[in-house]
C-alpha cells in the first residue's frame, strides 16, 4: 500500500501532463519541421539526381542502339550477298563495295570482315584520321585498308597481304605479311557465331590493330562463312562526360569482367598498365572500384571511408554478350549543398513561431480535463457493472465527444448483452429457448421479422425452427419455408456467403430477389428489405444453424444505422452466445434421448426376459401418466395443488419406466416358476422316475413270489392293488406340483404319508455333479450302497446358505423392513410340494419381492440431478399398501408421495388386465376393477386416486389402447365405488 501511495504522489494531474506534452510537442514540431524541410529538400534533390541517372541510362542505351542497330541490319543483308556465301576466296573481292558503303554509313564501325572454315579472311577497315594511318603504316592518301588472308590446303601455305585504297578505291600500296599467325577460326567473334544461326556479340575489348574500345558483332552466312563487324564505343565516353552532375561526379561503363569500357576521361582507358586489356575500374577511380565491389545490391547512398556518395547502378542491354553495367557516384556534400542552406533557414523560422504558440498549451489542457474526468467516473461505474450512472458532460473535442458516445453505446450494449445472457440461461427447454433467442435478437437489430434455421440431426439440411413477424411467433405449419441445403448451387448469393465461411452477411433485396422470403415481405407490406444473416456455429466452428433478420427498407439514412458494422458485430456476439445455448440444449436433449432410449431398452429387456412379465414395464408408464394427467386436470380439492412442472413430469415418466428395473437381478426360473418342483427344470420327472422304480419293484416282487411257488391269483391281486396305489399317489403328487389350489391339512398329511415310502438307490448320487453341489452333499453322512431313501426327500444339499451380503440390516439407511428367510433357496422336494398356495416357497417369494429392493438400490446409486432425486422413492413404492403392510418399507399412505401411489394403481391394473401372461387368464374390466375395489376397501390402494381412476374413466382410456375387445365389458362405476367404500 505504501508503494501505491508513493506512486500516486509522483502522479500529476492530466492538465499538467497535457501542458507539458503540448510544449514538448510544439518544440518537437519545430524540430520535425526543420528536419522535414531538410529531408524533403534532400529527397527532391535526390529525386532529381535519380531522374538525371535515368536520362543518362536512356542516352547510353540510345547511343548503343544507334551504334548497333544499323550494323545488325547491315550484317543480316551482307550474309545474303552471294560473294559472302561462296567458298572461293578470289570471289570475295566482290564484297569490297558493299563493305565500303556500310563503313561509310556507320561511322562507329572500325572494320568489316569475313572469315571461313579454312581460316581465310577478308577485312576492310576505314582510315578516318591521320592517327590510324600512322598506326597502321598506311599511305597519307589511303582511306581504306583491305586485309586478305588466304590459306591453301594443297600448297600448304598462308598468303597474307594488306592493300591500301584511296577514296575512289584505287590501290595506293600493297604489303605482304610473312609468317602470318592470325587465324580467324580461333577468334572469339568467329567461334560462337559459327556455332549459331543468330547474331552474336562479344564482350568489349581493345581492338588489336587500332587500340579502340569496342565489341564485335558476328553472324554466320548460309555458306558457313562468318561476317564480323568491329563497333567502337568511344562515343559513350563523351556521353558520360556530358552527364557529370557535379565536379566530383564519377561515371563508368563497364563489362561483366569489371573492366572499364567508357569513362568521361577517355584517355585513361588507353594508359592502363596492360595495353592489351581494358583497365580495371579501381585503376580509374578507387571510389568507383569500391562501389562495384559492393555487388549488385549496393544501397543508394554509400560511404567509402572518406566521403558520402549518392550512387546508382543499372544494366545496359547492348554492348556485349552479357550487356554492360553503368555505375555513377555523386558526392553528397556537392549534391545537397542547397539543402544544407535551407535547413538552417527553416530552423530559425520555426523557432520563432514556436515561441508564440507555447501559451496555447495551458489553455487547451484545461478544456480537455473536465470531460475526461467524467469519462473516468463513467468507466469506474461500468467496471462495477453499474450501467445506470448518468453521463451528460460534453466536450469541444470531437474525439472525446465520440468517446463519450462510444462509451454510452458500450454501456447499453453490455447491459443488453448481460440481460440477454441471463434470459437465455434461464431457459431449460429447447423450444422456448429458440423463441427467446429469436425475439431478443430481433429487438437488438430493431428488425420486423426473424427466422432461425437449425441443422437436422441426421444431415446437413437446415430446417426452419422459428419464425417471428412483427413481434408475434408464427405457426410454422401455416408459414411453410423449404429446408436449406448448404451444398446446393441454387442458394441465393446472400445465403452462399454464410456457407462459404462468413460469420455474417448484410444485403438489400427487392421483392424479385427475395425468393422464399416473399410471403414474409407480403405480411410486412414491404417492397424491399435489408437482410442480415448470422451463421450460428458451435465450439468447433461447425455450422449448427443460421439466423435471418428482416428489416424494412424505408430508404432513409436510419436504415444504414441498423446495418452498422458495430451493430452487426453485437448481433453476432449475442448470436454466438445463443448458439452456445442452443448447442448445450440440443446436447442435453440428445443426452435425454439417449437416457430415454437406455431406459426403454432396459425395460424392454426386462419384459423380454420372461413371458410372465410380457410388456408390463412398457405399459405401466403409459397408465401412470394417464392417471397423473387426470389428477393434474382435476378440480377436486385433493388434487388442486397438483400441477407438475416439466421436471416433475420427466421424473414421473423415468420412474414409471424403471419401476421394475430390479427384476434384472431376479433369476428367470424363479419368475417363471410354473410348478412347485420347477427350478431350471421341473423335478417332477425325478419323482415320476422313482414311482416307476417302485412299480418295477412291484413287478419284481410279484415274479419272485411266483418263482417261490406263491398263489398267482393272490399275487396278481396284490400287485394290481400296489400299482393302482402308486398311480394314484403319483397323480396326487403331480396335482400338488401344479399349485393350482390351496393345500388343505388332509392334503399335507397324505403328501407326508407318500413321502415316507422308500425306494432303493444303488448308484452314488455324488458322481457327475458340480463342485458346489458336492460341497453341500458333504454335510450329510455317506452310506454304503445300496441305500434306502424316502420317495420325497428334504436333504441337506437342498438348503442354500444365504450370503452375508444378502442380509438386510434392520438399521439400513433405506428403511427396508423385510423378513429375510434363513436360506437363499430351499429345494427340498417335500418342502416345495407342501407349499399351501401357488408354486413359490417363502425363499422364492422373497426373491421375487426383493426386486423392488434392488430397484431402489440401483436408482439410488445413480448420479441423478436434483430434480430427479425422487425417482427411487416413486419407483420403489408401487408395492406399498396404504395400511403399512406392503413392502419393502411398510410405508403408510401419508408417508408415500402421490406419484408412488399412482404407480401402485397402474401396476396392479396392468397386471390384472394383461392378456399376454402364459400363467393366467386376463381379467375383464369389470373383474379387474372389482378386485381393485376390494383392495381399496382393504386399504391396499389409495382411495382418492382410485375414485379419480373411476370417475375420469382412466381405465377406459387405457383399455381402448391396450385391452382386447372381449375384455372391455360394462362397468358399474357406482357399484364399484360403493364396494370400495367410497361415495359416488
Amino acid at each position: 500500500m505504501r508503494n501505491v501511495a508513493q506512486s500516486r504522489k509522483r502522479q500529476l494531474p492530466l492538465h499538467v501532463h497535457i501542458s507539458a506534452m503540448f510544449t514538448c510537442l510544439l518544440l518537437l514540431l519545430g524540430l520535425v519541421l526543420g528536419v522535414f524541410n531538410y529531408q524533403q529538400t534532400t529527397q527532391i534533390i535526390l529525386g532529381s539526381s535519380q531522374k538525371l541517372f535515368g536520362y543518362l541510362e536512356q542516352d547510353v542505351q540510345r547511343d548503343l542502339l544507334d551504334a548497333y542497330q544499323p550494323i545488325r541490319h547491315a550484317l543480316n543483308l551482307l550474309t545474303l550477298n552471294p560473294d559472302a556465301v561462296t567458298d572461293r576466296p578470289e570471289r570475295r573481292t566482290g564484297l569490297l563495295l558493299p563493305f565500303v558503303q556500310t563503313l561509310e554509313d556507320n561511322h562507329s564501325l572500325s572494320a568489316l570482315y569475313l572469315g571461313d572454315d579454312n581460316g581465310n579472311l577478308f577485312l576492310v577497315r576505314p582510315l578516318r584520321n591521320e592517327a590510324i594511318r600512322l598506326q597502321l603504316q598506311a599511305p597519307a592518301q589511303a582511306r581504306y585498308e583491305v586485309w586478305s588472308i588466304t590459306r591453301s590446303a594443297r600448297q600448304g601455305g598462308v598468303e597474307s597481304k594488306k592493300i591500301y585504297l584511296d577514296a575512289s578505291l584505287a590501290e595506293l600500296a600493297q604489303r605482304t605479311i610473312a609468317n602470318e599467325t592470325y587465324d580467324p577460326r580461333s577468334r572469339k567473334w568467329f567461334i560462337p557465331a559459327h556455332a549459331e544461326h543468330d547474331q552474336t556479340t562479344t564482350n568489349p575489348y581493345l581492338f588489336f590493330s587500332t587500340h579502340e574500345v569496342g565489341t564485335t558483332l558476328a553472324k554466320r552466312s548460309a555458306g558457313n562463312t562468318v561476317l564480323g563487324a568491329d563497333v567502337t564505343l568511344s562515343q559513350l565516353s563523351a556521353t558520360l562526360a556530358a552527364h557529370q552532375v557535379t565536379p566530383g561526379t564519377q561515371i563508368v561503363l563497364y563489362g561483366a569482367d569489371g573492366r572499364a569500357i567508357a569513362y568521361p576521361d577517355f584517355s585513361k582507358l588507353l594508359t592502363a598498365q596492360d595495353p592489351e586489356k581494358l583497365p580495371k575500374i579501381a585503376e580509374l577511380n578507387p571510389a568507383l572500384g569500391y562501389l562495384v565491389s559492393q555487388g549488385p545490391d549496393a544501397q543508394r547512398r554509400l560511404y567509402d571511408g572518406q566521403r558520402q556518395w549518392v550512387v546508382t547502378r543499372f544494366n545496359v542491354e547492348d554492348g556485349g554478350a552479357n550487356g554492360l553495367q553503368l555505375a555513377m557516384m555523386v558526392p553528397e556534400d556537392e549534391l545537397l549543398a542547397d539543402a544544407y542552406r535551407l535547413r538552417w533557414q527553416g530552423a530559425l523560422v520555426t523557432l520563432a513561431a514556436l515561441l508564440l504558440c507555447l501559451p496555447m498549451g495551458w489553455v487547451t489542457s484545461r478544456l480537455l480535463v473536465k470531460p475526461l474526468q467524467a469519462l473516468v467516473r463513467e468507466a469506474d461505474a461500468i467496471r462495477r457493472f453499474d450501467f445506470n450512472y448518468p453521463l451528460k458532460q460534453k466536450s469541444i473535442v470531437l474525439e472525446i465527444d465520440q468517446l463519450e458516445g462510444s462509451m454510452s453505446r458500450m454501456k447499453e450494449t453490455l447491459a443488453s448483452f448481460f440481460e440477454i445472457t441471463s434470459s437465455l440461461s434461464a431457459h431449460t427447454r429447447f423450444e422456448p429457448l429458440l423463441q427467446s433467442v429469436l425475439l431478443e435478437t430481433i429487438k437488438i437489430a430493431q428488425a420486423q421479422a426473424g427466422l432461425i434455421y437449425l441443422t437436422q440431426n441426421d444431415s446437413r439440411q437446415l430446417e426452419l425452427k422459428g419464425l417471428i413477424i412483427n413481434g408475434q411467433p408464427q405457426d410454422l405449419t401455416t408459414q411453410p419455408q423449404p429446408d436449406i441445403d448448404p451444398d446446393s448451387n441454387d442458394n441465393p448469393p446472400w445465403l452462399q456467403g454464410l456457407f462459404q465461411g462468413h460469420d455474417s452477411v448484410a444485403h438489400s433485396l427487392s421483392l424479385e430477389q427475395a425468393g422464399d422470403l416473399q410471403p414474409i415481405m407480403a405480411q410486412l407490406g414491404s417492397q424491399s428489405i435489408h437482410l442480415i444473416g448470422i451463421r450460428l456455429h458451435n465450439r468447433h466452428g461447425e455450422t449448427v444453424g443460421i439466423l435471418l433478420l428482416v428489416l424494412n427498407d424505408s430508404g432513409s439514412s436510419d436504415d444504414q444505422d441498423h446495418l452498422r458494422a458495430d451493430r452487426i458485430a453485437f448481433i453476432q456476439a449475442v448470436s454466438g452466445t445463443a448458439a452456445v445455448s442452443i448447442e448445450s440444449q440440443r446436447l442435453q436433449a440428445r443426452q435425454k434421448q439417449l437416457l430415454d432410449a437406455l431406459i426403454q431398452l432396459l425395460a424392454g429387456a426386462i419384459d423380454a426376459k420372461s413371458p410372465y412379465t410380457a410388456s408390463h414395464c412398457q405399459r405401466v408408464p403409459t397408465l401412470t401418466l394417464m392417471l397423473a394427467q387426470a389428477a393434474a386436470a382435476s378440480q377436486q380439492p385433493e388434487f388442486e395443488q397438483y400441477n407438475p412442472s416439466q421436471e416433475q413430469w420427466e421424473a414421473l415418466r423415468i420412474a414409471a419406466w424403471l419401476h421394475d428395473c430390479g427384476k434384472v437381478t431376479t433369476p428367470e426360473y424363479v419368475v417363471d416358476k410354473a410348478t412347485k418342483l420347477e427350478t431350471l427344470y421341473d423335478r417332477i420327472h425325478e419323482i415320476r422316475t422313482r414311482f416307476e422304480v417302485l412299480k418295477r419293484d412291484t413287478w419284481v416282487d410279484y415274479w419272485q413270489a411266483r418263482a417261490l411257488g406263491g398263489d398267482d391269483a393272490q399275487l396278481s391281486e396284490r400287485r394290481e392293488a400296489s400299482l393302482a396305489a402308486l398311480d394314484q399317489d403319483f397323480a396326487f403328487v403331480a396335482q400338488c406340483n401344479l399349485g393350482g389350489e390351496a393345500m388343505q391339512e388332509a392334503d399335507l398329511e397324505r403328501l407326508n404319508a407318500i413321502a415316507r415310502r422308500t425306494w432303493r438307490r444303488t448308484l452314488d448320487d455324488r458322481l457327475g455333479v458340480s463342485w458346489e453341489e458336492n460341497k453341500r452333499q458333504s454335510t450329510r453322512e455317506e452310506h454304503d450302497l445300496p441305500v434306502t431313501e424316502q420317495l420325497l426327500a428334504d436333504k441337506p444339499e437342498h438348503l442354500f446358505i444365504r450370503p452375508e451380503a444378502d442380509l438386510i440390516d434392520p438399521e439400513n439407511p433405506w428403511g427396508f423392513k423385510l423378513e429375510v428367510p434363513q436360506y437363499k433357496f430351499n429345494r427340498g422336494e417335500l418342502y416345495n410340494l407342501s407349499t399351501r398356495r401357488g408354486t413359490l416357497t417363502n425363499e422364492e417369494r422373497y426373491i421375487i419381492n426383493n426386486h423392488i429392493v434392488q430397484t431402489i438400490l440401483m436408482l439410488s446409486s445413480l448420479p441423478l440431478p436434483a430434480y430427479l432425486s425422487n425417482i427411487a422413492e416413486i419407483a420403489g413404492g408401487h408395492h406399498e399398501k396404504m395400511d403399512g403392510t406392503g413392502y419393502p418399507k411398510r410405508l403408510k399412505r401419508e408417508e408415500m408421495s402421490l406419484e408412488s401411489r399412482m404407480m401402485a394403481i397402474a401396476d396392479i391394473f396392468e397386471a390384472l388386465t394383461a392378456s399376454d401372461r402364459p400363467y393366467k387368464r386376463s381379467k375383464t374390466l369389470s373383474e379387474a376393477l372389482s378386485i381393485m375395489a376390494t383392495m381399496c376397501h382393504d386399504a391396499h390402494i389409495d382411495p382418492q386416486l382410485f375414485a379419480l381412476f373411476m370417475r375420469e374413466q382412466v381405465f377406459m382410456q387405457y383399455a381402448r389402447q391396450f385391452l382386447d375387445p372381449e375384455q372391455i365389458d360394462p362397468v358399474d362405476i357406482d357399484a364399484l365405488m360403493l364396494k370400495a367404500g367410497l361415495s359416488g
